[in-house]
This record gives structure tokens, C-alpha cells and sequence, in this order.
């Protein structure tokens, strides 16, 4: 049975269980006196050898024992790690990730896993507890077969239940089957092998074997296996009863490949299309079969869509528990010392979202690291503890995310930036004082920095701006705000599904474009409201707060005049930010499918995607946070 079908599911699941092992030994660099996290670790470096063992990946399973032997010294003497030990740990699970990667694409191990190999076994050696190192985690090894001659005509009839939360099913059963054929033949296997490879095997199986071995011998092998949770072993020409019925053994939940939800959402994209199609024909006919029709083909396609964006959710924390280890690295680097605090783990996001979210949170994160946290002896001189704090926390707001993180540093220097800024003629010179607004364009400026020095962490004027573009193609935004010694706040706000949106309609002259919803406060009519101006830029007093205007049909260059005087303003909400953007005329609200596009040189910086509406002709989604 070929087991490279579950190379990505192999991967994924050893992803899960090296970020655990950083958060633990994150947890026991903290509190070296600490058993928790050993045992932790343990726990998960077990788990992946196991995996590795299963796939027949060689090198990852005995990189792994080797870390599990260590691991187990460090258990049994019951003293805390010193700063050389916890180190060798991180750089053998980063050898480990490394492992993995080469695993699953063919190959085999290279200088890097040997050397962590080499490492691992000469610490476990060192100590009183190093020679029976692995004995807790040992695999129990099959007793004494005695041969494999045949036991009768039909042989025992052996019945197996695999844990329901045991991972690669199909490859484990495998696994069992080879243990157990070293006693003697096997027939008879229900289901069939080629049911293995099924996304719905539950791991429930049965075989006959013909051998002289004891039932005790057959059980031991199959245990040999790992993640066994029955076994029922019959006499020859009997039948077994399963110790676990079927229903205690199937599992509820499946792991779907990404590529088929992705193909899915293409599909209830089009088919929104369509239904937008439906209605407005409907409308035109005025028959009430049409109508019944239309609206039942809406109830039906907007559950199936519900339906198909949650199993696309994911919550965030499957990027986040990767960032306390980069921070910790970061800070070793730089000779400081942050610990990361992270709230709201369990906030979901649309997959296709989280993935794109990972490189935006690095720059920040490494940003807050070098340019807010202070070195200890500059924090403690400021009556600040020598640790500093940064904090990543995720909220739902709304149809919306917001993700913040937070340092409690140095502050930026608002006056270093704006000498700069002027230096280089990115500011007004009459400008006297960065508000947050013109804070954020000048250090999101391509190659802007005030670093005197390019170090492995930032110093090269990327972050900000890396971060500001992928999260405006994502159509989000990112908010800054800081004060001198207090820290540092960026605000990341994000859809929570970028396929499929709920928007306004907007009309200027003969074109349509599309609002997202989430950031659409209300709308009011221009000439309703008192309008002012504001650092020579025309605004409209809205319930005491003054509101900067900006006309669409002007920004975009559109031909001719509006036909009517009264106007609609949509107002723009964004944090604490707002803006009115007048247009000719509204068509109400849509479902729209969203269309990424790379937008031609010279483009404004206003549009996020394109749409197709209900009548076949394309309009462009404008970006809130480029009009604000």
C-alpha cells in the first residue's frame, strides 16, 4: 500500500505537534522548575515518532527518539534545565521541522539532522538516568512467534479498533498489518486495503491469520502498532465480538483537502452570480411561479453558502502558536528580553485570509521586537521591569476581525520621523506635528527607516510597508497609534471572508462599484448636513464630529455632470477614522463574489477586486481603507 498519499496529511499533523513542543519549551524556558512542560513535549515528540514510524520516515523517527531519550534523562533527574540544555531543545525541534520537510518530499537526512542527531545522543548520555533513557516510551515488540505455520483452515480472526482521534488512519492499519504479518499469513482482511485510502475509514478493521502464536503473542503485535484501542483475538474458525461498537469508534469530523473547499467556494461564487441573475429576471417577468422559484433558489444557495464559508473557518491560532517562538529568537538576537502574550486563539478567520496573514504579523511582531522593546538596563533606568511585553490579541467585530498588537516600549519618536520625512518630502514642511493618519503613510513609506543600523530582525524599511500592502489586498486595513515611553499599537481590521460579501451599490455617471458592508457606518444626502473645511479640504459636521468629504466622480475622473443635486454621502467607518464619499446615485445592497486582481501601473490605490453583478457586467470594489 503506497503511503505517499499521506505526506500532507503527515505534515500537517507534525506541524500541530512541533508548535506545541515551542509553546512548551517556551513554557519551561520561563520555569525551568517546571515538570509540565517535559512532560508535554514528551508527549509530543512521541506522537511525531510514532507518525514518522508509520510513514517510514527513518530519519524524523530517529531524530525524534533521540530528543525522547533526552527528554526522558531530564524527567527521571528531576533537575531543571540549564539555558545550554533548553537550547540544544530548540535547535532539535527546529532540526526536527527541518526533518519532516525533507520527509515528505522524498529525501533523506541531510548534515543538519544528523548533527542534531549527534547532539541529542551525547546530552542523553550525560547524566545518571542516560542508560535506560527511552525505557518509558518504548514500543511494546511482539512475543515469540514460534514460526508461522498455519493455526487451522481459516486461521484466527482478529478484530481492531484504532483510536477515533488517532491520526493517518489508513497508514497506521498498515502499520498493524506488517507487525502482525511477522507471525504468519494474513487473509481475509475486511475492509479491503484499498478502503484504507478512503477519507471515511474509521479505523475499524478485521483479518484472519494463520499462525501457531498465542492470542496473547497477536494482541502484543498489534498494540506494537500504537493508537490501538481494541483488539478482540478469536480461537481458529470462530468469530470475534468487537470490544467497542462501530458508532464508539467512527469519528465525526474528516480532514478535507483545502483544494476542494477552495473549488467549492468558485462554485457557490458562480452560483451567487446567478442567483443575482435569477432575481432580477424574476423581477422583470412579475410571474409568480418565477418568483417562488427565485426565492426558493435564494433560502437554498444562501445556506449552502453559509454552510461552505464555516467549514472554510479557521481559527487563528493555527498562525498565531508559531509567533511566541519567533519572538522569543528575535529577542535572544537582539540581546533583549519580551515575552509574547496572545488572547482571542480561538477567533476564526476564513482560511484563505489566515494564510495570507502570517507574513503581515511577522513584520510587526519583528518590528515591535527591534524598534519597541527596550534593551533591560535602558527599561529598568525608565523604572520599566527588564521584560518587556508585547501583546497579540484577535476580536470579532462585527462581519469583521480585528487583530492588535501592542508593546509596551519605547514609543515612536513622532519628531525623529517627521525630520526625516522632511528630509525626504514625504510631509508638508508647514506640518508641525504627525497625527497617527500621517504617522502611518510615512513609516509605511517603501524603503523608509530610521534604524541607524540593518540588523537580522528589520533595519531595512520593509515591514510597514509589506505589512499595509498585503492587508489592503486582503481588504483590510492597518492603524497605528503610539506614545513616547508608553508603546506602540498597530491595529490590523480584516473581513472575515474575502469570497463572498455583503455591499452597497454605488453609482457615478454610468458606472457601478461595490462598497463591503463592513465598513459602511450609514448614509446621509449631501446638503442634509452642514459641510466646513478642514485644513483646506471640504467636510461635513456629522452629529458634532467633523467628517472629511471625498467625491467619487471627482477622485475618479468620470465625464460629465451629475444629473441631480441630491447627492448620497456613504460614510466610512474604520476604527476611529471616517470619511463621507459622495456618489451620484445608490442600487442598494448585493451579495457580490469577490475577484482578486493585480490593478495596472498607475491604478489608484482605491480598488481591493472586481465583481460580477447580476446583469453579467463587471464593477470594481472599492477599497475603504485607500478612500479614508
Amino acid at each position: 500500500m503506497d503511503l505517499s498519499q499521506y505526506a500532507e496529511l503527515f505534515l500537517a499533523e507534525s506541524r500541530e505537534h512541533l508548535g506545541a513542543c515551542n509553546e512548551w519549551l517556551l513554557q519551561w524556558e520561563r520555569d525551568p522548575a517546571a515538570t509540565e512542560p517535559v512532560r508535554g513535549l514528551f508527549r509530543s515528540v512521541h506522537t511525531i515518532k510514532g507518525m514518522a514510524a508509520t510513514m517510514g520516515y527513518g530519519p524524523v523517527a530517529d531524530l525524534a527518539h533521540r530528543m525522547e531519550s533526552l527528554l526522558d534523562r531530564l524527567r527521571r533527574d528531576a533537575t531543571p534545565p540549564d539555558a545550554g540544555v533548553l537550547q540544544l531543545l530548540f535547535r532539535a525541534t527546529d532540526a526536527l521541522e527541518h526533518a519532516v520537510g525533507l520527509a515528505v518530499t522524498g529525501r533523506g537526512a541531510d548534515a543538519e539532522t544528523r548533527r542534531a542527531i549527534r547532539e541529542l545522543e551525547a546530552a542523553a548520555k550525560r547524566g545518571p538516568a542516560a542508560g535506560d533513557a527511552d525505557a518509558s516510551a518504548a514500543e511494546p515488540e511482539p512475543a515469540a512467534a514460534g514460526g508461522a505455520a498455519p493455526a487451522g483452515p481459516t486461521g484466527r480472526l482478529v478484530t481492531i479498533g484504532l483510536r477515533p482521534e488517532a491520526p493517518l488512519k489508513g497508514g497506521r492499519a498498515l502499520l498493524v498489518l506488517r507487525r502482525v504479518e511477522a507471525l504468519g499469513t494474513i487473509q481475509d482482511i475486511r475492509p479491503p486495503l484499498g478502503a484504507f485510502e478512503a477519507e471515511e475509514f474509521d479505523g475499524r478493521f478485521s483479518f484472519r491469520i494463520a499462525t501457531a502464536a498465542t492470542a496473547t503473542a497477536i494482541e502484543a503485535a498489534v498494540r506494537g502498532a500504537g493508537e490501538v484501542e481494541s483488539v478482540l483475538v478469536s480461537e481458529p474458525g470462530t468469530a470475534a465480538r468487537a470490544a467497542v461498537g462501530p458508532e464508539a469508534l467512527r469519528s465525526r469530523h474528516i480532514r478535507v483537502d483545502l483544494r476542494r473547499l477552495d473549488a467549492l467556494m468558485d462554485l457557490i461564487g458562480e452560483l451567487v452570480t446567478a442567483r443575482g441573475r435569477l432575481n432580477d429576471l424574476a423581477a422583470q417577468r412579475r410571474d409568480p411561479v418565477m418568483d417562488d422559484l427565485a426565492i426558493q433558489v435564494s433560502r437554498l444557495s444562501t445556506d449552502l453558502q453559509a454552510e461552505i464559508i464555516q467549514a472554510r473557518m479557521t481559527p487563528v491560532w493555527q498562525v498565531f502558536d508559531r509567533f511566541p517562538r519567533l519572538v522569543r529568537d528575535s529577542a535572544r538576537d537582539l540581546g533583549k528580553q519580551v515575552r509574547l502574550r496572545v488572547e482571542g486563539k480561538e477567533i476564526e478567520l476564513d482560511r484563505a485570509i489566515l494564510d495570507e496573514l502570517g507574513d503581515p504579523l511577522v513584520h510587526l511582531l519583528r518590528n515591535a521586537v527591534d524598534h519597541g522593546i527596550e534593551p533591560p538596563a535602558e527599561r529598568v533606568a525608565h523604572g520599566k521591569s527588564a521584560e518587556g511585553e508585547i501583546t497579540l490579541a484577535a476580536v470579532r467585530e462585527r462581519a469583521s476581525v480585528t487583530i492588535t498588537i501592542e508593546d509596551d516600549g519605547r514609543g515612536i519618536d513622532r519628531t525623529r520621523i517627521l525630520e526625516k520625512a522632511r528630509r525626504e518630502g514625504l510631509v508638508d514642511p508647514a506640518v508641525a506635528v504627525l497625527s497617527d493618519d500621517q504617522l502611518l503613510r510615512v513609516i509605511a513609506r517603501p524603503g523608509f527607516s530610521t534604524a541607524a543600523a540593518v540588523t537580522s530582525v528589520s533595519g531595512r524599511g520593509v515591514g510597514i510597508d509589506v505589512a499595509l500592502t498585503r492587508l489592503r489586498a486582503m481588504g483590510g486595513s492597518l492603524e497605528v497609534s503610539s506614545e513616547v515611553g508608553r508603546g506602540t499599537t498597530f491595529v490590523l481590521r480584516l473581513p472575515v471572508t474575502l469570497a463572498i460579501v455583503r455591499a452597497l451599490i454605488a453609482k457615478v455617471g454610468a458606472e457601478r462599484y461595490a462598497l463591503p458592508l463592513t465598513y459602511v457606518a450609514e448614509t446621509v444626502e449631501l446638503g442634509a448636513v452642514p459641510l466646513t473645511t478642514v485644513e483646506g479640504r471640504e467636510a461635513m459636521v456629522l452629529r458634532d464630529r467633523v467628517v472629511p468629504v471625498v467625491h467619487l466622480r471627482a477622485l475618479l475622473g468620470a465625464n460629465g455632470a451629475p444629473t441631480s443635486q441630491r447627492r448620497p454621502v456613504i460614510v466610512l467607518e474604520m476604527g476611529e477614522r471616517r470619511a463621507g464619499v459622495v456618489v451620484d446615485g445608490m442600487e442598494g445592497q448585493r451579495e457580490i463574489v469577490v475577484k482578486s486582481f493585480d490593478a495596472p501601473q498607475g491604478t489608484l490605490p482605491v480598488f481591493s477586486g472586481a465583481t460580477i453583478m447580476g446583469d453579467g457586467v463587471p464593477a470594481l470594489i472599492l477599497d475603504a481603507g485607500g478612500l479614508l
